[in-house]
């Protein structure tokens, strides 16, 4: 063998470190974006957020920004290979003049000239997607709401601290999670005269408090409790309470509704009115009291439906506005060697990449959100029953992007439309073939499964081979497994299970 060398010619696609960060951009949630662009702000002195009132119409910082781009782009050198890497994940974004599902603004009114970012929101579509107005406040939780009503009591310091620690053993939902022997050995080291039933004393004031049943120990005490309340001439509440004392509830969800008549000695129309007293009950007394506040989505893409056609918009608040500083950029010019210059170039060709990116990110996410609107306009005319079945490839190929682009822009993205916020993966599902050889989607099966079910008579309700004939009646052939699978997916109970005597 003998060393030598070979020259050779040929191609190959590079990850650049423009089309990394356009790749990380590009699957990172709203939150995850938000960080990111924090810490990019953070730690790059030539990228700046820019303030709403600096973009003022013909004048302020926007115009000097434009006049100063020019000494900037003389030293910024493009990337090629950068270039096509934003191209691969792009895509195109031709719109032909019949095309109804538009959008009302153009990049140009997103970014500024020398690309920085400027997002506003459409002027007719302000008013209609305001879904951040309320504001949450503090909430009292269940352990506060029942100390506040001790306080109000005048029980004795020995009273008070046993009442303290038995509503420190109650549950979010209102249950005494621990037993009384567990508090008596915990309380016996500062008052060695507790007996037990001074603890149950205590438990029996607490389970007089608000919300009513709240202290119980099992689901029978918190019904019993509840029922205590109740007027004594209501009609058939000693039959609703000996069905507690009994320990008859776990029977009747059973649905061994002819057990429970025996045991209590009734027929079935006295059985009938003691469950729907307590069908009128709250297992879950401590649910209503210091419930946590709902953490609230933030869309990608705004979806609303003007002027007879469906327009989609990208939501202002998933980024701030960005721009490159220009006081620093105008810099490289009065010092172009050394290492000051070198640093405030290396610094202004990432801010610069960084903005493209964001703008390549926003771009694919709305041409991807325009595609899936365009595919499913029946189920946000009609609901789910009408979802059409759609996968990951379609797009891809219609935007010309890869499979795997699709799936990091539909995954954790968020679509706010008429009928309720979605995340963009909840547009693909499965299809099952149809016997006119059409196709049906997963999501519309179950859709039609649940409506079948919520119209179902109680007494007699629809087993999956019943369900699976009906569905075959409109031409839809899905096998009983499928439709087991699909009920237990939703958490529908079985037919026995949803049996019902009244």
């Amino acid at each position: 063998m003998k060393a030598g060398l070979e020259l050779r010619l040929g191609q190959s696609l590079s990850m650049t470190p423009q089309l990394q960060q356009s790749i990380r951009l590009l699957q990172l949630s709203t939150l995850e974006l938000a960080l990111e662009i924090q810490q990019a702000v953070e730690t790059n002195p030539l990228l700046e957020i820019a303030d709403t009132d600096d973009f003022s119409e013909g004048e302020g910082p926007s115009s000097e920004l434009a006049e100063g781009s020019e000494t900037v782009d003389s030293d910024y050198q493009e990337d090629p290979n950068a270039l096509a890497g934003e191209a691969l994940l792009s895509g195109t974004d031709e719109t032909t003049p019949e095309d109804p599902f538009t959008v009302d603004s153009q990049w140009e009114d997103y970014y500024e000239s020398d690309g920085s970012t400027s997002f506003s929101a459409p002027e007719n579509n302000h008013d209609e997607f305001d879904p951040y107005a309320t504001t949450s406040s503090g909430v009292e939780s269940l352990r506060d709401h029942l100390l506040s009503q001790i306080h109000l009591t005048h029980l004795t310091q020995r009273d008070t601290a046993i009442a303290a620690a038995l509503i420190e053993s109650i549950d979010n939902m209102g249950y005494l999670a621990d037993s009384l022997e567990e508090i008596h050995a915990m309380l016996i080291e500062d008052w060695p005269n507790l007996q037990i039933e001074d603890i149950t004393t205590v438990l029996h004031l607490i389970q007089s408090l608000d919300p009513i049943g709240v202290g119980a120990r099992d689901l029978n005490e918190c019904l019993c409790l509840q029922l205590q309340h109740k007027p004594k001439d209501l009609p058939y509440r000693d039959v609703a309470m000996r069905i507690c004392e009994q320990n008859l509830i776990e029977t009747i969800a059973q649905r061994e509704y002819q057990q429970a008549q025996r045991a209590l000695g009734v027929d079935q129309t006295a059985l009938e009115g003691a469950l729907m007293i307590l069908q009128g009950l709250d297992p879950r007394p401590g649910s209503s009291v210091g419930s946590v506040a709902a953490d609230y989505l933030i869309p990608d893409v705004l979806v609303s439906f003007r002027n007879n056609a469906w327009h989609v918009d990208l939501n202002p608040e998933i980024a701030p506005k960005l721009r490159v500083n220009q006081t620093y950029a105008r810099m490289i010019n009065r010092s172009s060697r050394g290492e000051d210059a070198s640093y405030i170039r290396s610094h202004l060709q990432e801010a610069r990449w960084f903005i493209k990116s964001l703008r390549s990110r926003n771009e694919t996410l709305l041409n991807v959100a325009r595609a899936i609107v365009a595919h499913q306009t029946e189920f946000l005319e009609q609901g789910e029953v009408a979802m059409k079945p759609l996968v990951l490839r379609e797009i891809a190929d219609e935007l010309s992007l890869h499979e795997s682009t699709v799936s990091r822009v539909t995954t954790q993205k968020f679509m706010l439309t008429p009928r309720g916020t979605f995340e963009f993966k909840y547009f693909f599902s499965s299809h099952v073939g149809t016997s006119d050889g059409g196709e049906c989607s997963a999501t519309a099966i179950r859709a039609m499964i649940k409506k079948l079910v919520n119209e179902e008579n109680p007494r007699k309700p629809l087993s999956d081979a019943k369900i699976a004939d009906l569905l075959t009646e409109q031409g839809i052939d899905v096998a009983r497994r499928t439709i087991a699978k699909y009920r237990e997916a939703m958490g529908i109970a079985s037919s026995t299970d949803r049996k019902r005597l009244i």
